[in-house]
């Protein structure tokens, strides 16, 4: 096996990061826990680089981010058991502009939410990530057909959201 040199490690984590975070942000919608996420997917693939065929890299580092995110699911889940939280809202501005705001916002989560999670992820790739279709249906090992049908129910399920009451 041919160890990764730091020199290639940097330029396939710069490649290939976004793609991670996308990934697990699309299941989480948190920014935070999916950068997280994908940097130890990544410490991971560092520390077992000698045991890690280069092809099988991106492979290697999606299915870690994966586990990753179940575990902090489980993690979560017993947290949730014995602690319950508030979501403080901030005073900015006009309240009427931030109660419009805070509505148009969990309307809009609700919505994304409610997209298959196949669908979600590859609608958060292509709009979040800028990802071509032939880039997702490659990191996710799908055909492009597959990831064009995911977007359009992705895209039904988005055009059904509606700004205005």
């Amino acid at each position: 096996m041919l160890l990764l040199s730091e020199d290639d490690f940097k330029h396939f984590y710069e490649e290939v990061f976004p793609s991670v975070r996308t990934y697990i942000f699309a299941k989480c919608n948190d920014i935070n826990i999916a950068e997280d996420l994908a940097q130890e997917s990544f410490i991971r693939l560092w520390n077992n680089r000698i045991k890690v065929q280069p092809d099988k890299a991106k492979a290697f580092v999606f299915t870690v981010s994966n586990n990753l995110f179940l575990d902090h699911i489980r993690h979560q889940k017993v947290k949730n058991n014995h602690v319950s939280g508030f979501v403080l809202i901030q005073d900015h501005n006009d309240p009427q502009f931030l109660l419009e705001m805070e509505e148009f916002r969990v309307k809009l989560e609700a919505t994304i939410q409610s997209i298959p999670q196949a669908s979600r992820e590859v609608f958060l790739l292509n709009r979040m990530e800028k990802m071509t279709y032939n880039q997702i249906a490659e990191s996710l090992g799908l055909s492009v057909k597959a990831i064009e049908k995911r977007m359009q129910k992705a895209l039904e399920i988005m055009a059904g959201l509606n700004v205005r009451k």
